[in-house]
């Protein structure tokens, strides 16, 4: 053997594994922000379909008072489905939260005891009225699919937290993936390795288990010899990212087979905590979301950066069955998703204000746009509405109990400091210390951002 090969082999031992944990460390490290952080994480809460705000978030004592009357100046309206009849008010009171006395839809009382530390925006908007598209838009800032979502920005700016899980984990339904799937976690034109890992708490990461009759010793000189392979392949074709993004996934594959199921073993909390959440509700659908709730508070106390956790699930042939989308039967639709969000979310937020997350943690709760005022023609349900709808935000660095922009008198419209899903972003990207104009990857000639050459923050709502 000369000393070449001599050296060779060596680097798949002692120097091989220093070489790899050296590897795996810069793989992890933090960049550097623009300037002080007040969030290190983010929980985005995604309710798919559409959520009418007039029966969430939005109260409209005159749309109640004249429920039953034509909506002034669009009396044929014209929407996605078809025509509009006449006004319609909410089937439901609303119920005055805390000192700021928010009103919030009796269907949701345990998040209305949170209102006092939410910071709500009413008057939000949105370019399409077509749920793929919708969402796609909420979550990457442009309509069309391929651009980058929200997290895979972050993980991209701001690299992970923790050395042994993803830096950015989507959190699908039971129901199903929402519209459009992946394109809301992709990483678009971003390297591979910044989309999400998507996994949830009935269906753990695949393909993570060590198959059986492969003992450690086999395992680990066979990853150290993949990885010094993988590396020599790397170096031949530096610019392909996707092969980058593959021999990362591998290597963090690695290490999550023993942190992932760590983290994913709910049978690990109390039965104080089931309790709190409604894991063991009933209603399947309660404990299952429950359950992905309680899965995403475990991730986040692990250093996971950007969380999505999706409350509702694709389209399906009847009308808000499967998510928010109440075209026809809006009271049986909403009180069947509401509960489903209600409790577990509340347990969510507050098991994460116990454990002290809550001052690092910037939660977002989001839809991809609102519904009518009216009722569609022949029907109980309401359609889609891009011209107004609420999106909210609590935790680090939010001012709560303030409610900023509004819609008109009937919910149809943002008519008071009209804000896009850029500005949205715009200040999120600012809570995460980062300028979203110079959050910047050069694509096709042009220096591409979340927010597109849009975007302001929304000061109002900052501590």
């Amino acid at each position: 053997m000369n000393r070449r090969n001599l050296l060779s082999n060596f680097s798949t031992g002692v120097a091989g594994i220093a070489l790899s944990t050296l590897l795996n460390e810069v793989s992890y490290a933090t960049t550097a922000s623009h300037f002080p952080a007040k969030a290190k994480r983010v929980l985005q809460i995604f309710c798919p379909g559409g959520v009418s705000h007039m029966d969430t978030w939005d109260h409209k004592p005159e749309l109640q008072r004249r429920s039953g009357e034509s909506l002034p100046g669009a009396s044929d309206i014209v929407t996605f489905q078809g025509k509009n009849g006449a006004l319609m008010g909410s089937p439901w009171e609303f119920i005055r939260h805390g000192q700021s006395g928010k009103p919030v839809t009796e269907l949701l009382p345990n998040l209305g005891k949170f209102a006092d530390q939410i910071a709500f925006v009413h008057s939000m908007t949105s370019k399409t009225n077509t749920h793929g598209p919708g969402c796609v838009m909420m979550n990457t800032g442009f309509p069309t699919e391929g651009f980058p979502s929200a997290g895979a920005w972050v993980s991209y700016a701001l690299g992970s937290e923790n050395e042994n899980l993803p830096t950015y984990v989507a959190i699908p339904d039971v129901r199903g993936r929402p519209p459009s799937g992946q394109a809301n976690w992709g990483a678009g034109f971003l390297p591979a390795e910044h989309q999400a890992i998507v996994f949830n708490a009935q269906e753990p990461i695949r393909n993570l288990a060590k198959p059986s009759g492969i003992d450690s010793d086999v395992e680990s000189a066979s990853r150290q010899f993949l990885g010094k392979i993988n590396r020599l392949h790397a170096k031949r074709y530096p610019g392909n990212s996707d092969l980058s993004a593959r021999i990362a996934a591998y290597e963090l594959a690695a290490r999550m087979q023993l942190s992932a199921p760590e983290a994913s073993d709910l049978s690990r909390e109390s039965t104080a905590t089931h309790a709190l959440y409604g894991t063991n509700d009933s209603n399947p659908l309660i404990a299952a979301y429950a359950k992905n709730c309680l899965l995403a508070r475990r991730l986040l106390e692990r250093n996971v950066r950007f969380i999505t956790l999706y409350c509702g699930s694709r389209a399906s042939g009847v009308d808000g069955l499967l998510n928010w989308d109440a075209h026809k039967t809006l009271q049986t639709d909403y009180e069947r998703h509401c509960p489903i969000l209600d409790k577990p979310t509340a347990g969510l937020i507050r098991d994460i204000q116990a454990r002290g997350l809550l001052d690092e943690t910037l939660i977002l709760w989001t839809s991809e746009f609102g519904r009518m005022p009216t009722h569609q023609e022949g029907t109980k349900g309401r359609d889609h509405n891009p011209n107004a709808f609420t999106c909210w935000m609590m935790g680090a660095g939010i001012k709560g109990g303030v409610s900023y922009g509004a819609t008109d008198e009937f919910g149809g419209k943002s008519v008071e400091n009209v804000t896009t899903i850029y500005d949205f972003y715009a200040t999120v990207l600012h809570l995460l210390g980062l300028n979203h104009e110079r959050l910047t990857y050069y694509h096709n000639g042009i220096q591409r951002r979340l927010t597109d050459v849009h975007g302001r923050v929304i000061q109002p709502i900052l501590v």
